[in-house]
């Protein structure tokens, strides 16, 4: 605790105080409740600032207590329910909703029947499904549920007097707690005046596999202007096995103007399995890909061909759809995108496998994998594919195909020294896994002491599935240790070990779990403290007392930097200049300008929102971290997203942040921060191609694409690289600092 108290002195010295207006949060005011996010730490001061006179900070302190998630700020969040200032409501339900505690149940219960506020009885609603998600079990599921359903009644008996923001925050928590009759509501919601409101509709018919409302969708994809309304009525035909629609999905498949919409018609008819539907998209691939070669020939453009990701969205289509067949028009097809792809996709290698799977196992990979990662992770892909096609002569030849590649890559690499290969070693050991080559289980024990942490992490992952064993649980054991002291830069095989043991026995893994809290990095204290407080260990009197010492001594908090560490994860990295800094920026008063290798956009960032986020955005930017980087995913109509020096997903800058929700919804060019769980989050962001309300609430938004910038979005594929990012900060657009 003593650094933690001159940490706090060192932050507030020098502040300056001047009076404020209602709707501001002073300086000082305004650190304190940004440390204690950071800090993860329900603190006395925060407390305080729940019960300040002020709404400005009562509203921003609770918003903080959402974020932090502890239970203990559940009482005094509650209270806040009855607030006289509208704002402060609605963010004390909203993190109640974070906390996502069956505790606030209740409370939020008899809310709905009090709150007059149109916004706050949304925000509620949006809580309570959250909650209901994360407890399913609990005794308040049931009424939650009902209260839900009892909300979007009313709102749909009000006609065109609806509150949209109760539809759309309902129409999440109809997806996130399923109860009976959320179907008929969203379908009746399909004929809304409001285009974001089909949408959205459509998006829940879908995630609820609804087939109540087959003929409203198909005339919606007939006669729909808003594109994302009518991409979602698309997939919502295919989640309902509308064979009905066959014809119609494969007529928008082909001629719709929005790739948006095309790709969701692909994706439904690859639901549908229908043989003739699949002929007519093999017909669209090769015109696409035709047009596509014929664009490289004749034209200079930078970057990989726009046509990419709809190209792959049309292979994985043909490999559901011909699955097992041989088809020699898919394979055709399939041969040709390789070629042009340059055997890079994963996509393209499945389809392959799935549809021929013989074929596949026993042809030898491109040259090219035994050079380039991305072709030889692709390849792995496949490979992995062929188990699951469950034919044992491919499986045999597959198991074969592998360790001669395996062995080839291993003395190329040998001789040429190409480091960078082992990114694909992770891919290697997922298909090891699924083929079940023969010694598997020493194969993946002998990966646990493999230099590389992600080949450790798959490792770990893989024999999380195998029969439990003293051997593995001993090895999983070692392993953990080992990786406490030596990865300084990434904290994944730690966390992976600590999943791969829960899973195996969690019993034998309590002093692994009881070891991770030695820990300095915050990530793998927590990992130990979710595990060691499982129920399976209620009545452990001896395990109990040594989780309130834990907690005691702030175990269960985000420390301050300690250079003695070593490393800098999971531990408190900003200084009072960076709190300072990252309080004085309004939304908007940074911006981020993006060149690409497919054009140059804008991102407003979001300081007030999400402010440290912003600030570690901003540092990673003016420190050319992103210049040159690989857009590494790319999912048609969902998100891109770049950030990570490896290129393969796995990468970040040494160090994670904490979360920032907040309620700025995911509509299209929200710019949020890619994470692996609650708080993971370092350099890795994405862009929505369209609005996803699955996320709201889940993942931080702390930016937005600014004008016509979408699309140049819309057209950057896996592939393509960020060519430099630069920040320009607006002096005078900043708050005031009072």
């Amino acid at each position: 605790m003593r650094n933690l108290k001159l940490l706090f002195v060192t932050i507030l010295m020098a502040a300056t105080f001047t009076g404020i207006s209602r709707a501001q949060v002073p300086i000082e005011t305004g650190i304190r409740i940004l440390y204690a996010e950071d800090a993860r730490a329900y603190t006395a001061d925060l407390q305080t600032y729940l019960r300040s006179a002020k709404p400005a900070i009562r509203a921003r302190a609770a918003l903080a207590a959402g974020r932090i998630g502890r239970k203990e700020a559940i009482p005094a969040l509650s209270n806040l329910l009855n607030d006289t200032d509208e704002n402060v409501r609605l963010n004390a339900v909203f993190a109640l909703g974070e906390i996502e505690s069956a505790d606030a149940a209740d409370v939020l219960l008899a809310a709905t029947a009090k709150e007059r506020s149109a916004a706050v009885k949304a925000r509620i609603v949006e809580a309570l499904g959250k909650i209901a998600a994360a407890n399913s079990k609990a005794d308040s599921a049931a009424k939650i549920k009902k209260a839900i359903t009892d909300a979007m009644n009313a709102e749909l008996a009000k006609g065109t007097k609806r509150d949209g923001t109760t539809v759309l925050l309902g129409l999440t928590a109809l997806i996130r707690t399923r109860p009976e009759g959320a179907d008929a509501i969203a379908a009746k919601l399909l004929n809304d005046a409001d285009a974001r409101v089909r949408a959205d509709a459509a998006n829940a018919l879908t995630r609820l596999r609804a087939k109540n409302a087959n003929a409203k969708l198909i005339d919606l994809v007939r006669t729909e202007t808003d594109a994302v309304a009518r991409a979602n009525a698309a997939r919502a035909l295919g989640a309902a096995n509308a064979k009905e629609a066959t014809e119609l999905l494969v007529s928008v498949a082909a001629k719709d103007a929005d790739s948006r919409v095309r790709i969701s018609a692909v994706r439904s008819i690859a639901s549908l399995k229908d043989a003739a539907a699949g002929e007519k998209l093999i017909e669209r691939a090769n015109a696409l890909l035709k047009s596509a070669l014929d664009k490289r020939f004749v034209s200079r453009r930078v970057g990989r061909p726009d046509e990419t990701t709809e190209l792959l969205e049309l292979a994985s289509a043909v490999g559901r759809i011909f699955d097992g067949t041989a088809n020699e028009n898919a394979l055709k097809f399939l041969r040709s995108l390789r070629e042009f792809d340059g055997y890079r996709s994963s996509e393209t290698e499945a389809a392959f496998a799935q549809i021929a799977p013989e074929i596949y196992a026993n042809e030898k990979p491109a040259a090219e994998a035994l050079t380039e990662p991305w072709v030889a992770s692709a390849y792995f892909a496949g490979l992995s594919a062929v188990a699951d096609t469950k034919n044992e002569a491919a499986i045999t030849a597959a198991k074969h195909s592998l360790m001669t590649f395996l062995s080839e890559l291993s003395a190329s690499t040998k001789s040429s020294g190409e480091k960078e290969m082992t990114e694909a070693l992770p891919d290697a050991i997922g298909a090891m896994a699924a083929l079940k080559i023969d010694d598997l289980e020493a194969k993946l024990l002998a990966q646990l002491t493999n230099p590389d942490v992600f080949i450790r992490v798959a490792a770990a992952n893989a024999l999380s599935e195998m029969p439990k064993s003293d051997k593995i649980i001993n090895a999983l054991d070692r392993a953990f240790g080992a990786a406490l002291s030596s990865d300084k830069h990434e904290d994944d095989a730690q966390l992976a070990i600590l999943d791969a043991l829960a899973k195996l026995d969690k019993k034998a893994a309590i002093p692994v779990f009881s070891l991770a809290l030695s820990s300095p990095d915050y990530l793998v204290r927590k990992k130990g403290f979710e595990y060691l407080s499982d129920k399976e260990f209620a009545g452990d009197e001896k395990l109990a007392t040594f989780l309130k010492n834990a907690r005691e001594k702030h175990l269960d908090e985000v420390r301050p930097h300690s250079s003695a560490t070593g490393t800098d994860l999971g531990q408190i990295l900003n200084k009072r200049e960076d709190y300072v800094r990252a309080f004085s920026r309004k939304n908007g008063s940074a911006i981020a300008v993006l060149t690409t290798e497919k054009g140059v956009f804008e991102i407003e960032l979001l300081g007030e929102d999400a402010p440290l986020t912003v600030e570690n955005f901003i540092k990673l930017a003016n420190r050319g971290y992103f210049n040159g980087l690989t857009v590494h995913r790319v999912v048609a109509n969902f998100v891109m997203q770049d950030g990570d020096p490896r290129g393969d997903g796995n990468g970040g800058p040494g160090w994670s942040i904490r979360c920032e929700i907040n309620m700025v919804p995911y509509d299209r060019g929200a710019v949020g921060m890619a994470l692996s769980g609650k708080d993971t989050g370092g350099s890795q962001w994405f862009i929505t191609h369209s609005p996803q309300p699955h996320l709201d609430g889940g993942y931080t938004v702390f930016g937005r694409v600014r004008g016509t910038g979408m699309d140049y979005v819309d057209n950057i594929v896996r592939g393509d690289k960020i060519l430099n990012i630069r920040i320009v900060e607006n002096e005078s657009k900043k708050r005031s600092g009072k």
